[in-house]
């Protein structure tokens, strides 16, 4: 707006303000708006017509082919779509995001196009919901890939593919393909960083060989895994759904593991409950680097669980702070019968077994599901009691306990002795 009395120094804006605008700008701008707006904008100016079709990014997904009106996928609506793109497009696509419901027919197509035109960022996602996609061999042919994102597929490589030499980011989830396609993929990746496999197909065995690697997570079925030479790997969150094999598998898990900092472990109990494992009362080494631990539904209550969960903070004695969320089993029914119960004798010996362990640098503590049982307290009471730097311990009692006995339950944890004089304890009880 021009001052008052000074209208005629004042120059008016031109009429088509959006085509003076610098091309990366407007690149940067259309990039940032969901594919079906970024094509709307050809209507602003005869300039604007077709800049959509210069973007080296593109993301499409359920926002590009359906309506508040139609929300069901359709296959010709999507194959129009991507045609389009295709006929239209100049230059090269760095980077390609695609989400969709349900099997198409036309991927192939899609996939080679991408393949000539420098993708370096390709997402597929969703790609079916029935059986698995073979994904094309063509991607195979994108040596450029950095970031390579996978769903819903099945992986036949060529035998000529000997892997990615650019890739520093690899996730699959839900891919389907052998043992030895996934070893030969991640060791033949040089330069990975982050690696990400969601994988419910049962493996025997998943080795990681990865001297660049810094952040893997797992989850899913797998009788093994084998960690070597990871030298750089600080950061690893795993969440098995079966138990693997071996007596020292704990302790073979971490060996080589030595600049872990971040480690998060859910489902312990199905990594426990093999009988052969034996539980060892703390590793042959310290963690020495490991400053955050977090345990997702340990069942205290099952003696291999609550032991591999005391093995872990005995190992720590560098952690900064400590999360675990407690698995509760109340209702016997619908539930297996504990396989190896804790007993009394033993949470009565837990204090005895940390006597030469101090955790100098705890400062936070975070306990989910906490439904007063022994186990639980004697842990708690052993952290305040072995923490002299911590700050703060939060407690969320299990949602299915009675206020009252949430109430107690928080009553008799204030009361434990502290060896720190800062240590607060805040509880979550409505």
């Amino acid at each position: 707006m021009c001052p008052k009395g000074k209208k005629k120094c004042c120059r008016s804006l031109p009429l088509d303000v959006f085509s003076d605008l610098p091309e990366n700008l407007i690149d940067a701008i259309l990039m940032c708006l969901p594919f079906k707006d970024t094509v709307r904008t050809s209507v602003l100016s005869k300039k604007w017509r077709y800049n959509w079709c210069r973007l080296p990014e593109l993301t499409l997904d359920e926002t590009g082919w359906t309506t508040n009106k139609d929300i069901i996928f359709c296959t010709s609506k999507i194959t129009k779509i991507i045609s389009h793109i295709v006929r239209l497009h100049a230059g090269p696509i760095t980077k390609f995001i695609l989400c969709v419901p349900r099997s198409w027919p036309k991927i192939h197509d899609l996939i080679n196009f991408l393949s000539q035109n420098g993708i370096q960022h390709l997402v597929l996602r969703r790609l079916s919901s029935v059986h698995q996609y073979k994904l094309p061999s063509s991607v195979f042919t994108c040596l450029q890939l950095r970031h390579l994102a996978l769903e819903s597929c099945f992986i036949h490589p060529p035998t000529v593919f000997k892997g990615f030499d650019c890739l520093t980011v690899l996730e699959l989830n839900h891919v389907e393909s052998s043992d030895e396609f996934f070893r030969n993929l991640i060791s033949n990746c040089l330069l990975l960083e982050p690696l990400v496999l969601d994988q419910p197909y049962c493996l025997n065995l998943v080795e990681i060989e990865s001297p660049t690697l810094r952040s893997f997570v797992y989850a899913g079925l797998v009788h093994e895994v084998h960690l070597k030479k990871v030298p750089l790997l600080a950061k690893v969150s795993v969440t098995f759904s079966c138990s693997p094999t071996g007596v020292h598998a704990l302790a073979k898990f971490f060996e080589c593991i030595p600049a872990l900092e971040h480690f998060r472990w859910c489902s312990m109990f199905r990594f426990f409950n093999n009988k052969a494992v034996e539980v060892p009362r703390r590793l042959s080494f310290a963690l020495s680097c490991l400053k955050h631990l977090h345990i997702n539904l340990v069942y205290l209550d099952e003696l291999p669980e609550l032991q591999g969960a005391l093995c872990l903070i005995r190992s720590s004695p560098y952690s900064q702070d400590i999360e675990i969320q407690v698995y509760q089993r109340f209702q016997p029914d619908e539930y297996p019968k504990l396989l190896d119960p804790v007993t009394r004798d033993y949470v009565d010996e837990i204090p005895a077994s940390f006597s030469d362990v101090t955790l100098n640098h705890l400062k936070a503590v975070k306990l989910e599901g906490i439904a007063g049982t022994r186990p639980e307290m004697q842990l708690i009471q052993l952290l305040l009691a072995k923490s002299p730097a911590l700050v703060r311990m939060k407690i969320d009692p299990y949602y299915g306990l009675e206020d009252k006995k949430s109430l107690k339950v928080v009553a008799e944890i204030t009361n434990f002795q502290r060896a720190s004089s800062k240590a607060e304890v805040v509880d979550n009880v409505d």
